[in-house]
């Protein structure tokens, strides 16, 4: 378990026994007694209420109406609240949009100062346009949910991506590539990125790509891609 789960498995057991020990909680999470005081002290400085009872028939009780008060989400789960507020208001006709950036905005101001760095860092790697109305979208699917956590470690780190493509005629190819950016062409998802196979620039439809992985090891340079007119980066339409 990570940090995230192993905290988020001492709120569940706590809300499922009713009353545990430190040393339950421990063997349960499969951490050591300090480690799980630190979470304690941790998930209570989150909003959470939970009394400790000393001697026989005591022990660690959370409230039942005690709630979480501070942000606990990933940069690939703000990145995901961000591009779809922003795709929205891209596409035209988003209701309560200012409702909405004053949410994003306050979330993004409670991630720590390295997510926070993260999360712009993906940001530049994101463009809006439209779509050319001859493109046909009849065949449109579902994105992996994969994608964006793979995405977000390869875009970050600069390492390749490795992923099954099925083009529009069904022929499903493996593909090796450099991402360089995300474009968004309501309702289109595109992932560009740089074949070193064809040494050139392709757009990859998301909604096409599987079975996504990142490769560690061998990282490279961000290039310019050469958008047309009508993309613009998406910090151009943010708050």
């Amino acid at each position: 378990m990570n940090i995230r789960q192993r905290q988020d498995a001492i709120v569940r057991s706590l809300r499922r026994n009713g009353t545990s020990t430190v040393a339950e909680l421990a063997q349960e999470v499969g951490a050591s007694r300090r480690t799980v005081l630190r979470d304690l002290n941790a998930l209570r400085d989150e909003g959470f209420v939970i009394h400790s009872e000393p001697g026989r028939g005591g022990g660690l009780q959370l409230d039942p109406r005690s709630v979480q008060t501070t942000v606990r989400l990933s940069v690939a789960e703000v990145f995901a609240l961000v591009i779809s507020v922003t795709s929205m208001r891209a596409a035209g006709g988003m209701p309560f949009s200012e409702l909405a950036d004053d949410g994003l905005g306050k979330i993004e101001k409670a991630l720590p100062s390295d997510k926070l760095h993260d999360l712009r860092r993906l940001l530049d790697c994101l463009y809006v346009g439209k779509l050319a109305p001859q493109v046909d979208i009849t065949d449109i699917g579902e994105m992996d949910s994969a994608l964006l956590p793979v995405f977000e470690t390869a875009f970050l780190q600069q390492i390749h991506l490795r992923f099954q493509y099925c083009d529009a005629k069904g022929t499903v190819t493996n593909r090796y590539v450099e991402p360089q950016a995300m474009l968004i062409l309501p309702p289109l998802w595109y992932l560009v990125a740089w074949d070193p196979k064809r040494q050139d620039f392709r757009h990859f439809r998301m909604d096409r790509i599987s079975t996504p992985e990142y490769i560690e090891g061998k990282t490279f340079l961000r290039r310019h891609v050469p958008f047309e007119d009508h993309v613009s980066p998406i910090r151009n339409l943010a708050r």
